[in-house]
Order: C-alpha cells, then structure tokens, then sequence
C-alpha cells in the first residue's frame, strides 16, 4: 500500500459565524495512514475541522479536496444506534447488511438439507454466490474483531449478544459507540476527544489498536500521553489559524517553540525598523528631506505587516493558594469500608494523609474512585470505619459533573456570592482570569459548553482558600493549554491533593504518592504515578515470566516421560545411551540451577515489600533485568537438554 497518497486536502479554508470568524488560512494535507492529533483551545473549531472534513459542513472561504469514493467513520452524536436492542447489535450495527445475510445463509443451508435430492440448480448457484460474497466482505473474521474491540473497550462479548441497551450508564453508551466506530469499515477514522470515557488501562488499549490499524486517523484530543503514544502529525488551531507539524506530540511542543521564536524574532526586527522608518518621516517630511520623507512614507504604506506571534492571551490565569496551612496529619482513614447497592468497593483500607501529599487515585471504571471522594468530602459516610479530618482542615472539591457550578444563576453573581464584598469591577476581573469578559460575565451557567463550566469550577476553588483540593476527573472539560495552567498551579500549592484522574500526563507530572483502586482494596504505594508504572511493568513481566517457566517445565516432563524403559534395550545401546545422558545429566543439572535463580529472581521481583521503599521501582528494575538474564541462561540450557534429548529420540536409544 502506497503510504503517501493523499486522501485529503484542505487550501485556504476559512469559517465565519454570521461576522464572527472562527479561523481562516487553514491548509491541511492528509495522506493514507497518517495519525494526525488535532489541538487547540477549547472554541478554536476543532470540531467544526472534523465536519468540514466529511462535508457535513461548508467552509466560508477556501476549498476541499477529498479522494473519490473515501469512507469515514465518525462517532455517531446521539448514540441512538440504529434501534438496535442488544450492546452487540448497537457494535454491529455498520454490519446489518452482513450479518442479514449471515442469518440467509443459514436459511437457505436448512432448505437445502431439507429439499435433499430435491434441490435444485439455482438453490446451489445462490447459495454460492451469496457464501462467496459473505467471505469476500469479512463475514468469516467479523465476529472476532467485534469481540476483541468490545472486549478491549471493557465490555464482555458473551453477555453483550443479550445485555440491554438500555441498561448502559452514559460513559458505557460512550465506550459503545466507540466501539462501534472502531469496528466499522472506513478509510479514515475521526475521533473526537475518544479517551473521556476510558480508564487507564483502556486507553493503553486503544492505543495499541490505533497504533496497528492501516487506515488513516485523524482524533482530537486533550490527553497528552495519549497523542503522544498515538499521532505522527500534529495540526494546531491557534490564533484563529491553524499549523502542521510533523512527528509525535513532543516533537510539536519542540517544533512551536521554535516557531514562535522565529516570528517573534521576525515581528521585532520588523517592527525596529517600521519604527526607524516612521521617526525618519516624523523628522524630516517639512524639512528639506520632505521629498525623501514622503517617498519612503508611500514605501511605508505598502509593506505587508507581520502578525505578532501567537502569545498565552487568553490562557486561564490559575493561582491555588491556602488561607491557613492546617496541621501535619490531614485526614486518617481508620478500617474503611464502602458498600454501595449491596455491592463491596472498599475494605478494611488504613492510611494517613499528610500535609504536601498529592495522592493520585488510580483503577478501571466503576470501582468506586469518585464514591471514595463523596466520602472523603463528607457527603457520604463510609458503611465501616471512619476518615477523621481534623477541623483545621478546609476543603475544596472539584466535581467530575460539575455540579457544584448553580446552573441557574450567571458567572458574575456566582462570583460575587463568593466574594461579597468585591465590586463589579473585581469580579469581572477574577472572571477575566478565566477567560470570560464582557457580556459574557452576565450569562448563565447552564448555557455553557463542558470545557467552560469547568473554567468557572475553577474560578470557584480558587477563591475557597482550602488547604485540602479533592479533584475528580479535573481534566476532561479542559483544552491542553488549560491543564498546563493547572498542573502549574498545583505544582505551586503548598497544601494537600488528592486526585482522581485518568490523564498520565498529569499524574506523572504531580503526584508523590499512588492509590490502585481494584478489587476491594487499595494499593497504597509511596511514590509517584511514573514510579508506579515502573513497578507495575516489571511486576507484570514476572508474571510473564513465571508462565513461561512454567510451560518450559511442563516440556521438560513431557519428555522424560517419552524415554523408554532401561531394561527394553541390549548393552550396546544402553552404554551408548549412557554417554548421551552424562551429556543429558550436565544440561539438566544447569536447567535445574537456571529454575532456581530465575524463581529466586521472581520471587524478589513479586514481594510486595521490595516496592514500598523509595529505592523501590528502581531496584524492581535492575531485578527485572538480572531476571531477563537468567531466563535466557535458562534458555540455553533448556536448548542443550532438548538437543541431547532428540538425539536419543533419533537414534532409538
């Protein structure tokens, strides 16, 4: 497949909103099996890029160019699925034409069987034609690559053929129409922000899926290790135009700097000398120069202006700061428990919260992160056990749902509910931080997009003075210049945090200790989330390992039990097959002493104390290491037996 042929071409493309301009000068060229991330801030016309793109949307000015016959596969807005019932019916529903003619297939064999000698001809020649056609679209491969995608999204594929529609939580009908837009046939997928309703783990899938597929991908997103694991393009909207930059994310990062460094570099030199120039006329257009001083005025006059570059302008001004430092110990969960539905979250969980810690709370969907934040706010109690909190503790807590922003009322009496005291002029100012100025200061919370009711929570907490942050989530609403803005002001907060999150970028970058949230329990490592990365990677290998090892002596069983019985053979052929086994015996003895290293490595790597230490992670790393040595001792001798052991088998001895 040629790589370079390009599907999509965008010159000059410009979109305006009645006088309002959304951007303009946008050229973009897209070739097949490409990754492109598409970012900017939140209103720049990401989404608004995408629908250009299908033709869903006509541009103001500028052309298109697309591929003829291109297909494009496109998260569906409503997730009404088609009228499908079932969560496997709503995957497959690109496939309805597939899977009809699957169940006619199946007829027509029952009506063959049935007819026996009486069938005819054309019963045959149909049910060829329509047999070949089943296998030349994929019909024979279509249930597995529905399995694995569901499967890789967090859903089971075997009650998934019966699980009700309506039975799906609004993040589940989120992964499910993903997954239905992973599955279905296209040349170019585009994704809009398709990591919102994943955890952890499955977004390390998705990006694995991405990262194998052929086809062309195009995704809008805000999470940075994401489009850093994903993309080999970035296209930045900023400034009301947008930019290509080739490689991954951190090479764009690297790339605008540089960038901006040039024009701003160009702009000054530009603007020196415009100025030397306006100074020379000032002077001289009445004196004896004047004929010189207009000249160079009407040469003044044509010269096209630079832009200044594109600055922060805009940017979310952020600064988190305490009204009291509160004492050393923060909270104490005492033997917690959480119950909710019956169903068990949390069990007999210990810890202490100390002033400085930033606790990332990590684990899959569902497992009850947001549940252990209601209670460590005090909006629920916990079913067994206690969090004490001491009183001079205050806290401040960001809502995954953005609930704590009143929907009914506008940004500015929101504010000044908070600050009564401020004039107009200080609220809007505070409100300005944020990027909301004018009128739109007077509107109404309700009326506002995700990413800007978010911006308000924020306004919120930083006026709570709380030396305690409890976020959930704090990412998801946010454009990436916005998360930077936070992770700053995080950094610069000398109290005490305490996230749920699914942005690595962000937990890598902050936290110092790390919650695993599975199964009941909590892992409460002490070090950060790219500490805890390491551990678990290295802990992951020794499972790896340790199932390798075990099919290894699983052989080696096998074919002891293969030799024959001594006394079967005359003595010639038992002292020939006494000198193979010395050299058998050698082998198996280094076999047997490689299983005891690489078990005695494996059993280090697999101590749960070995990662509660600071040194932790880095020592797991060497031990993973000196493991991957032994096993490869142990391969070699394996190899040796196994070589002596055909020899035995080949001769019939």
């Amino acid at each position: 497949m040629d790589r370079a042929v390009t599907q999509l071409a965008l010159s000059g493309v410009g979109v305006e909103f009645g006088a309002t301009p959304l951007f303009s000068g946008v050229t973009l060229t897209v070739s097949r099996g490409q990754r492109w991330g598409i970012i900017g801030r939140n209103g720049s016309g990401k989404t608004t890029l995408l629908r250009l793109i299908t033709g869903e949307a006509e541009p103001t000015s500028g052309t298109i160019a697309r591929a003829a016959g291109l297909r494009w596969s496109v998260m569906e807005q409503h997730r009404e699925f088609a009228g499908a019932a079932t969560v496997w019916e709503a995957a497959a529903v690109a496939f309805a034409a597939l899977t009809a003619l699957e169940q006619s297939l199946a007829e027509q064999s029952a009506a063959m069987a049935e007819a026996g000698e009486r069938c005819t001809p054309q019963m045959l020649a149909r049910y060829d034609r329509d047999l070949e056609r089943f296998a030349r679209e994929g019909g024979y491969t279509l249930t597995a690559r529905i399995e694995a995608v569901l499967d890789g999204l967090g859903f089971d594929p075997d009650t998934a053929r019966s699980r009700p529609l309506h039975t799906l939580s609004g993040g589940e009908r989120g992964r499910l129409g993903l997954a239905q837009q992973l599955v279905e046939p296209a040349d170019v997928l585009l994704l809009d922000e398709p990591t919102n309703h994943l955890d952890i783990e499955t977004t390390r899938w998705l990006e694995d899926y991405l990262r194998r597929l052929d086809e062309t991908v195009l995704v809008i997103s805000h999470d940075r290790a994401f489009l850093q694991a994903v993309v080999d393009h970035v296209f930045h909207l900023d400034a009301g135009s947008g930019a290509s930059y080739t490689g991954d994310y951190e090479s764009f990062l690297t790339q605008r700097a540089e960038r901006r460094l040039s024009q701003q570099r160009a702009y000054g030199k530009q603007s020196r000398a415009i100025a030397a120039e306006a100074d020379f006329i000032r002077r001289n257009i009445a004196g004896q120069n004047s004929a010189q001083a207009r000249g160079r005025r009407r040469r003044l006059e044509r010269v096209a202006r630079l832009s200044p570059p594109p600055g922060e302008e805009g940017a979310m001004a952020l600064r988190l700061a305490a009204d009291e430092r509160g004492g050393d110990q923060v909270a104490a969960f005492e033997d917690v428990g959480l119950v909710v539905a019956g169903r068990r979250l949390l069990r007999h969980f210990r810890a202490s919260v100390r002033r400085g810690d930033v606790i990332g709370i990590v684990g899959p969907n569902g497992v009850g992160k947001s549940t252990l934040l209601a209670a460590v706010v005090g909006e629920r109690a916990p079913e067994e056990g206690a969090i004490r909190i001491p009183d001079s503790i205050r806290i401040a807590h960001y809502r995954q749902d953005l609930a704590q922003v009143p929907a009914d009322e506008t940004l500015y009496d929101i504010i000044h509910a908070l600050r009564p005291a401020w004039g107009r002029g200080a609220v809007q100012g505070h409100l300005g931080r944020f990027g909301f100025s004018d009128d739109t200061v007077l509107r109404k919370a309700g009326t506002l997009s995700g990413g800007e009711r978010a911006r308000v929570a924020l306004a919120m907490m930083m006026l709570s003075g709380a030396n305690l942050l409890v976020f959930d989530e704090p990412t998801n609403h946010l454009d990436v210049e916005s998360i930077e803005a936070l992770e700053d002001a995080l950094e610069a907060f000398e109290g005490t945090v305490i996230v749920v999150s699914h942005d690595r970028a962000l937990l890598r970058g902050l936290t110092t200790r790390t919650w695993i949230l599975h199964e009941g329990r909590i892992t409460d490592f002490p070090g950060s989330y790219a500490e805890w990365e390491i551990a678990s990677a290295e802990r992951a290998h020794a499972a790896a390992v340790e199932a390798a090892e075990a099919e290894a002596l699983r052989r080696v069983k096998d074919r002891k039990q293969t030799r024959a019985p001594e006394g079967s053979r005359r003595p010639t052929e038992r002292n020939a097959r006494r000198a193979v086994e010395r050299e058998m015996a050698e082998a198996e003895a280094a076999v047997t002493a490689c299983e005891g290293r690489v078990a005695a490595l494996r059993q280090r790597l697999e101590d749960p104390a070995l990662y509660l230490t600071g040194e932790g992670a880095f020592r797991a790393g060497q031990i993973g290491r000196e493991l991957e040595a032994a096993k490869e001792d142990l391969d070699r001798a394996f190899a040796r037996w196994e070589s002596a052991t055909r020899r035995v088998e080949a001769d019939g001895l």
